[in-house]
């Protein structure tokens, strides 16, 4: 199984949040499930105090580069357009390589090797699951973590051209 490392909205915070993820943190898990209703993987979500880190994981996948992204309703109806748009608590345009952006939402694309199965850690710096917050993933509608067909290209808005929706999973509220 691929594994890699990879950081959104803020690199270096990777480089401390292994570090900084105290042993009480409490982890929200996700399931991702495909457009035919079937598990493709799973993720799991850990406040830390540089981000949430995720530790994902998905089988089965097409090969190649495949757009991620949190989206700002918490509800995974095929084809996923019931997730609404990338979650965007500050109303910035979309793409890591916008000077105007990035939506809290954007996370950097997931390179699935020829297997189809990959495991991934990363670091989203600019959402929190700390309930009361702007950024938090723990809103009013809830969230939902989306993969999608093509790669994302860090900076069309609204959606960096990522393509349709191929796995969803709702983050459970509290």
């Amino acid at each position: 199984m691929n594994r890699a490392r990879l950081a959104a909205g803020g690199f270096a915070a990777l480089l401390f949040a292994t570090a900084s993820v105290p042993a009480s943190a409490q982890v929200v898990s996700v399931v991702l499930k495909g457009t035919d209703g079937k598990e493709v993987g799973s993720a799991n979500l850990t406040q830390t105090a540089h981000g949430v880190l995720f530790n994902m994981s998905v089988k089965g996948m097409k090969p190649g580069e495949h757009a991620f992204h949190i989206h700002a309703v918490g509800k995974c109806e095929a084809p996923f357009t019931s997730a609404g748009g990338h979650f965007n608590p500050s109303g910035k345009k979309h793409g890591m390589l916008s000077p105007e952006g990035q939506h809290a939402g954007d996370m950097p694309n997931l390179h699935v090797p020829q297997s189809g199965d990959l495991t991934v850690e990363l670091v989203n710096a600019n959402v929190t699951l700390e309930k009361g917050k702007p950024n938090s993933l723990y809103d009013a509608d809830g969230s939902a973590l989306i993969i999608h067909a093509d790669k994302d290209d860090y900076k069309t808005d609204p959606t960096g051209e990522a393509g349709g929706r191929i796995a969803c999973g709702v983050v459970p509220q509290p």
